[in-house]
This record gives C-alpha cells, structure tokens and sequence, in this order.
C-alpha cells in the first residue's frame, strides 16, 4: 500500500547558546493510508518533535536534514522544501494534529464554535452560517451533548474530555488525510480516555484517514495502532507489527517500558524500572520479575500488621456542599454537594487509594482533611484532635504532620527560588532546627533520600526535569517529618519509566518514615499496585471500598466495574 507520509533519514538538531542538541538521529518510517502509526517513548524521546517535524512547526532555531514526503493525490510534495504559505495551506486542510494539553490549545477568549468556524472559512470558503451549521454537525460527530450550546461556550466552561473533543473536531473540519494525536489523553480519567479512543477509532475507520497516535503509554497503544515505533534519545529502537512488538519485544528498552506499567495481573512489591533492564542487558541476562512479585502471606501480614493499630485519622460523616447563586442579589437558592456522609479512617503506615472520575470529589476531600477548604459539616480527627474546631495558629503548629504532594511538579515550585530555599523555607516558618546549617545539612540528606544530589540544592526548578521536581515536591513534604503525605494525582503526568521510580520511592520512603499515605489517581491500575485498602467515589458518595485485589476480582458496583473495564488491557 503507498504511503501517505513517508519520513526518510530525518535529523533535527537545535542551536542555543550552549551549543548544538540533537533532537532526532536520522529516522524512517511510513504511514500507509488507513493505517494507525503509534509512536512510544518517554518525555525527550523525540516523539514530539517527529510529529512537529511533519506539521512544519518546529522552533526557527531547529536545523532538520532528511526528507518528509507526503503524497497528496498524484503529487508528491516534500513538506521540508515547501514555503510558510504553502504548508499553511496544506496545514489543518491535509494534515491536522490535535495537542496533548486542550486548555492551552484552545483561545481561552473565543468561544469554542468560533474557533472552529474561523478554520472552516480559511480553509473551505463558507459562509458564516455555514460553517456553523457544519460546526454543530462536527459537535455531533464527536459526541460533545448539547452542541448548540457548546458552540456559544468558552473553554473553561468545558470539562477536560469536552474541550478534548473540541479539538479532536476541529483536526477533522476540514477532513484531513492524516491526523496527528500527540498525547490526546494523558491527563484524562480512564472512563474519558476509553471514550476519546473508542471515538478516534471511530472516525478513523468511517473517515479512511491514517493516524499518528503518540504516547508513553504501551498498554494504550495496544488497543489503537497497526504498527509501533519505539523510540529513546531520538532514536528508533524498534519497529513493527504492533502485536509482535507487544508480544515478544527484542530490544531491551521496550521491554523495560512494557514492565515498568504496573499490571492488573499480578501484585508486586516494587515496579520494574528500565535500569533493572539495562542492567541486564549489559550482564547479557534475562530479567527475572519473580522476585518483585508480592505473596498472598505478605500480604496478609502486612494487613494484620496496619489494622491492629489506632486510626491516625478518622473522617466522620463529612460533608461539603457548594452554594449556587442566582438572581440579581446572589442569593444561594441551591447547592452542589460535593462531599456527602464520607465515613473513613487510615491507619499508621497505610496507603489508603481514592479513585473516581474528575469531578467525583477526590481532590476535594483530600483538601478538607487539610483544612485548606473548610468542610461544610461532620468532623475530622487527625492523632486524636478534632482539627475542626482548631483556630489558626493551633492549625499551622498541626501542619508540620499533615503535608500534600500536587499534581502537577511545574506549577507546585516556584521558578524564582533555588531548591534549597524552597526546601528551607518551610522549615525556618515552623522553627524546624536551630539554625540554617542544621536545616541544609537535614534538606542535603532527604535530597539524597529521594534520588537527587546534593549539588541539586542550589539549582532552580527549571534545570530539572518533570520526573525530578516531582522528587523535589516529595522531599519539600518530607522536610518537616510528616506522619500523614496526601498524593494528588502525583504520578498522573509522569511517563511510565519515571513514575515507576516515583511509586517505589514514595513505598520506600513510607517505610522509612512510618508515613501514611491518601494516594488520589483516576489510574486504577496504580492505585492497585500502591494501596493497602481502597475508596471508590462517585458524585462526593463512597460507593465501594475494600482490598484493592478483592474490589478488582469483584466489583460490587456497576460504576466500578466500569472505572476497571476502561483501563487499557494488557
């Protein structure tokens, strides 16, 4: 079958001022009409940059060497030779691209229908009414409900899968030839995420389209591509049949990346990581996961261990509802009850898991046990105080036991301060040490505890990478010997390799530290791995909770059968 795109000896290197950094390192592959290409590898991979490559969207400082043909009809065009006016014609028309983030891709100032009615009249000539009748039948085509009233809404009125379908409608306005997805649905709960694929899938068959599907995810792409690249440092290190692939991986990296995915199968002790797997490829060995597995009497042990004990925290009858004000006087004539009668205790050194889709309440109970919302009713009693009732300074001395670890590692540090004084900072506030000697050398040693090095102290956020300054979040809670760590979705934007050593660092670290754990993930298959009980929420209600074995075996609830039915199969 003739290819679409065909990418031959492609190389791309950037110039800044420290010198020249090679991105890509003279890569082939093709994309047959019809076909899906998925293409898999951690963040600095070159993943993305491929997928630029081809959009011609690379920054001007980029030097690319090699070829992109794309076959438009009988006409051969290498997109690498064509002129800023000439691939913005072919732009959004013959070859789309949908982006990993949707809030950031869409104008936050124009409402979604006129984003996308702007492109049909660029690029197809209609008239105003139009391109909005032809909108709202794109609405429909992606599933979005009430597409009459989406097209007259903002970006922020959406919710995460919404606007993602925003953008998945408008890479299909003007019905192009190939379609790029770079990691349409990271950062979307699995129920959503299954839709968005099932959808995609969809429109790719119905549409005869080809499709360039990029993730970190290989227990996603088993269900969406044809063939798979894989590649690391800019290079392929393998290539095919995606079953094959899967199956039976050659290359050391792949197999690694294929481990390091905590599994639904099996229970282990610790994850997998790639240097497991380099290590035995240099040793010119095969890896052995049977000493990672995790025993039925472990686990036994560790549950009769944990629940012998005290709770360090019990939560009783919480609620916390939300006034909706309407009228002229802004009175609150309803409310949305986001939390309603949540009943739960956590135990010293448990892992307690929430799970649930986005809007289920996850995030906002984790942050009513702070006290960084004030709950509506009920009470919270945390190593045996009702924090409730503490006034503000009684509140703060409290927060040196109670510490949170956000999701995301960008947005949680701040890009003006080194690592050692965001690090001392919450030290020097609650009088942690006598002096400032003593507070580095303790911020040097927990540096080193959570994989990083000492000289990382006087570096800033921006030096580091995702993987990293979420280790830095983690020693920032760590400094002030917390009994209790809540994980907000901390491990959700990390690629697979990275967030296996995060897991394991967070186990280890608990066992050190004799920490409890709230671990909050729309990820089923990691909160299985990581959690000791588990918490389904659904609309601010517990639906279901038990041993996360036992509720994954036999969900008792349809709303969690479906939470596990979505996960992608291995």
């Amino acid at each position: 079958m003739e290819p679409i795109i065909q990418v031959e000896n492609l190389s791309v290197q950037f110039s800044n001022d420290q010198g020249i950094n090679t991105a890509l390192h003279h890569i082939s592959f093709q994309i047959p009409k019809g076909k899906i290409c998925g293409i898999v590898g951690e963040s600095g991979s070159g993943k993305s940059v491929s997928s630029l490559s081809i959009m011609g969207l690379l920054s001007p400082n980029a030097i690319v060497e090699g070829n992109i043909t794309y076959q438009d009809g009988n006409e051969t065009l290498n997109l690498l030779e064509l002129s800023d006016k000439e691939m913005s014609k072919l732009r959004g028309s013959k070859i789309a691209m949908i982006f990993q983030e949707p809030m950031t891709s869409l104008n936050p100032v124009l409402k979604c229908g006129n984003q996308i009615i702007e492109v049909l009249q660029l690029h197809k000539n209609l008239s105003y009414e139009e391109a909005r009748l032809k909108t709202i039948s794109l609405f429909e085509e992606v599933k979005l409900p009430r597409p009459e009233k989406i097209i007259e809404s903002y970006p922020h009125e959406l919710s995460g899968g919404q606007k993602q379908r925003v953008m998945i409608a408008m890479a299909l306005s003007c019905n192009p030839d190939l379609l790029i997805a770079d990691e349409p649905t990271t950062a979307l709960d699995v129920t959503v995420q299954k839709n968005i694929v099932e959808l995609l899938l969809q429109i790719i068959k119905e549409r005869n389209m080809s499709m360039i599907f990029i993730t970190h995810d290989l227990g996603l792409i088993s269900e969406i591509a044809d063939e798979i690249i894989v590649m690391y440092k800019g290079e392929m290190m393998e290539q095919g049949d995606a079953k094959s692939i899967l199956e039976n991986p050659q290359h050391p990296y792949t197999k690694g990346l294929i481990a390091c995915r905590p599994s639904m199968k099996r229970s282990l002790n610790r994850l997998p990581t790639m240097s497991d797997f380099i290590k035995a490829n240099e040793d010119h060995t095969d890896f052995d996961i049977k000493p990672f597995i995790k025993t039925d009497a472990e686990v036994k042990n560790r549950h009769a261990e944990l629940y012998a004990q005290e709770p360090i925290l019990k939560v009783t009858n919480l609620k916390k509802y939300y006034p909706v004000r309407n009228g002229i006087f802004k009175k609150s004539t309803e409310f949305v009850k986001a939390l309603e009668n949540i009943n739960l205790n956590l135990y010293p050194g448990e892992t307690l898991g929430l799970v649930g889709e986005s809007g289920c309440g996850k995030t906002t109970l984790g942050r009513c046990i702070l006290r960084l919302i004030e709950p509506t009713e009920g009470s919270i009693s945390f190593l045996g105080k009702d924090i409730i009732n503490l006034n503000t300074s009684e509140l703060r001395a409290l927060r040196t036991d109670m510490q949170i670890v956000f999701q995301d590692p960008y947005s949680s540090l701040n890009p003006s301060m080194t690592i050692g004084q965001a690090l001392m900072e919450p030290m020097e506030v609650h009088g942690i040490l006598e002096n400032n000697k003593a507070r580095k050398e303790k911020c040097l040693s927990i540096l080193e505890s959570v994989g990083l090095l000492r000289e990382h102290f006087d570096r800033f956020p921006h030096e580091f990478s995702g993987g990293q300054r979420q280790r830095i979040c983690i020693a920032r809670a760590l400094v002030l010997s917390p009994k209790l760590i809540i994980c907000d979705e901390s491990v959700s934007a990390l690629d697979v390799s990275v967030q296996a050593q995060v897991l394991n660092l967070l186990s280890d670290i608990r066992e050190q530290y004799q920490l409890s754990y709230i671990f909050i993930s729309h990820d089923l298959s990691v909160v299985k791995h990581f959690s000791d009980r588990l918490i389904v929420l659904n609309k601010g209600v517990i639906v279901e909770e038990g041993y996360p074995d036992e509720i994954y075996a036999n969900p008792k609830q349809e709303y969690t059968r479906q939470l596990i039915e979505a996960i992608p199969q291995e």
